[in-house]
């Protein structure tokens, strides 16, 4: 792979790095090594070695980078159901449900041998807390945030997240959709308030500090957290799911909202994702497709360096605006994103006309080849493959 995967921590990541190592001594346990961090991101260059990831995947097709960006939807009950998307190259799959089989782990490792190039995809999930849990029944359940914020320490919590981040990785899960760094105190989650008992508080530090301990358990157990909805969808005028709704005004945002996800990217967490909602006065299209929002403000503002997710861009809040999933696609990933995901349609209908979608746009100049490969370059990272070495066909 291209780059160190390695970097110091920030303040408040030492402080709770502390607390933890002090909680794991106690318990005989041993203090986890340091985080590897987010690969810079990088474009093809002449001057590039020999053999790079990002010279590997330059060589790979349209449709062949293409598929690796994308997360395809699955019920955790029949994973065996996107096998074909699977061995087509699909990046990651998400999944879906409320109880997870026993065999969870077995149907995945065989839905994984036959991972085209033998590039495993990333399995991804909701494993919030509170009525936000996909496979509690294998992993233990845990209170909603906002619980969490009110009757445990930090400490607590990064110890949580890291039991159920080891029952979730012996199942095959390697990223969990969480935590959510939204500042919230409504009562949803629900249709006019997505957040609510899913923020961990009102308060912009204790939602920052709560937040990266949870997100600091899953990465000590070896799950990648996705910390979420950047810019900060606390106090949105809706739900995205059911249609169009903005966040709270970007100059707001910035003294509140913002707050958590700055902690985030200095803390050096590896993936973010981004909302469907709308901001004002920073960008009046869904931030997930807002080159203002991901390019602009998350890498070259706040510098992040890690693997930038959309959120379901079959919601509808992407339908309001007339984009079925293939043509948002394109608009993410030349907005800067690296990987999409959608939650309803048929899987290998959608994929396919995905990797369409954007052979055409690449043809007609609107996304360059070397954005494709950037993206692809941030999903190996994640993935910890290192493609000179593996050479997969």
């Amino acid at each position: 792979m291209t780059g160190s995967r390695w970097s110091a921590r920030g303040p408040l990541a030492a402080t709770l790095g502390v607390a933890s190592a002090l909680l794991l001594a106690a318990c005989g346990g041993v203090t986890p090594p340091p985080r590897p961090s987010p690969t810079p991101r990088v474009s093809v260059s002449p001057t590039a070695p020999a053999c790079s990831d990002s010279s590997v995947l330059a060589s790979w097709t349209v449709a062949r980078l293409t598929a690796q960006l994308v997360a395809v939807p699955a019920q955790e009950t029949d994973v065996g159901a996107v096998a074909a998307e699977v061995q087509a190259g699909a990046g990651g799959i998400l999944l879906f449900g409320s109880s997870a089989p026993s065999d969870l782990g077995q149907q995945l490792a065989a839905l994984e041998a036959g991972a085209a190039g033998g590039i495993r995809p990333l399995v991804m999930t909701d494993e919030e807390g509170g009525g936000v849990q996909r496979m509690a029944n294998l992993v233990g359940s845990m209170p909603w945030a906002r619980q969490m914020a009110e009757t445990m320490s930090a400490t607590q919590i990064r110890a949580l997240a890291e039991s159920v981040g080891r029952a979730m990785l012996a199942q095959g899960v390697t990223m969990d959709l969480a935590p959510v760094l939204d500042v919230d105190g409504g009562d949803g989650p629900n249709a006019s308030d997505p957040d609510g008992w899913r923020s961990f508080s009102t308060d912009p530090q204790v939602a920052a500090a709560d937040g990266l301990a949870f997100a600091e358990g899953l990465e000590a157990a070896g799950v990648i957290p996705v910390v979420k909805h950047f810019p900060g969808l606390g106090g949105a005028s809706g739900n995205t799911d059911d249609g169009p709704a903005t966040t709270p005004a970007y100059s707001t945002l910035e003294g509140a909202g913002l707050l958590p996800f700055e902690a985030a990217v200095r803390d050096g967490l590896p993936a973010v994702m981004v909302a469907n909602a709308s901001v004002p006065g920073l960008t009046t299209e869904p931030a997930s497709l807002s080159s203002a929002a991901i390019t602009g403000l998350l890498v070259d503002q706040l510098h992040f360096q890690g693997l930038i997710l959309t959120d379901s861009l079959s919601a509808g809040a992407i339908a309001d605006i007339g984009l079925g999933v293939p043509q948002a696609t394109v608009e993410a990933i030349e907005a800067g994103a690296d990987m999409v995901m959608f939650s309803s349609g048929d899987p290998g209908a959608v994929l396919a006309a995905t990797q369409a979608a954007m052979e055409t746009a690449v043809s007609a100049g609107q996304v360059k080849l070397s954005r494709l490969v950037q993206a692809a370059n941030e999903v190996m990272s994640a993935k910890r493959i290192d493609l000179c070495a593996a050479s997969p066909s």
